[in-house]
């Protein structure tokens, strides 16, 4: 008769149960926590690659959801768009893109750098949320979407950052909008 050692066993479960208890499907709507998204993101796609969407959705049954198009080479203009849910990357879909004759594709598309970050999205999910529990009298609003604004004309001074935030409980959705820099810009509700 065989003898079955259970300590590998028991490393490899305890080792599945803390992944899955981490990672940016749990990462809070904080800058600390959106930084760690950005992490991820340059991980699996590199610190060169070009954006035209990157947004965060939280799904009370699934986490952050997080939802990017994205490509290593904006010369060949093609892009990629792709999901990262609990823990796993899908691609959804492939697009051409289409720039103006002696235009640059990467002048259509934005980076993740100190001028456009998801840590300072993060920030104003926090400043937001303050903002609304203040104002509001909102308990706890919690995140729905947040995402970096970059217009199809390419024109970064346009860039911004939305922040959409719920009631705990659901209910009305406020929108806030914010400058690169971080300045408000507006509220809708």
């Amino acid at each position: 008769m065989k003898k079955i050692t259970l300590i590998p066993i028991a490393v490899l479960l305890i080792t599945v149960f803390i992944s899955c208890g981490k990672g940016t499907g749990k990462q809070s709507a904080t800058a600390d926590g959106f930084s760690e998204i950005e992490k991820e993101i340059k991980n699996e796609f590199g610190d060169g690659a070009y954006f035209t969407e990157v947004s965060v959705t939280y799904n009370r049954a699934l986490g952050n959801i997080i939802g990017i198009t994205v490509t290593k080479a904006p010369e060949s203009l093609k892009m990629e768009q792709w999901n990262l849910i609990q823990g796993n990357w899908k691609q959804n879909t492939e697009i051409s893109l289409e720039v103006p004759q002696g235009s640059k594709a990467a002048d259509f598309m934005f980076q993740l750098n100190e001028k456009m970050n998801l840590s300072k999205l993060g920030e104003l999910v926090e400043i937001s949320r303050k903002q609304l529990e203040d104002e509001k009298s909102i308990e706890n609003p919690t995140l729905n979407t947040a995402y970096i604004f970059f217009p199809k004309n390419g024109d970064i001074s346009k860039a911004e950052y939305y922040v959409n935030l719920k009631p705990e409980n659901g209910g009305t959705s406020f929108r806030f909008r914010y400058k690169l820099n971080g300045d408000f810009i507006e509220t809708d509700n």
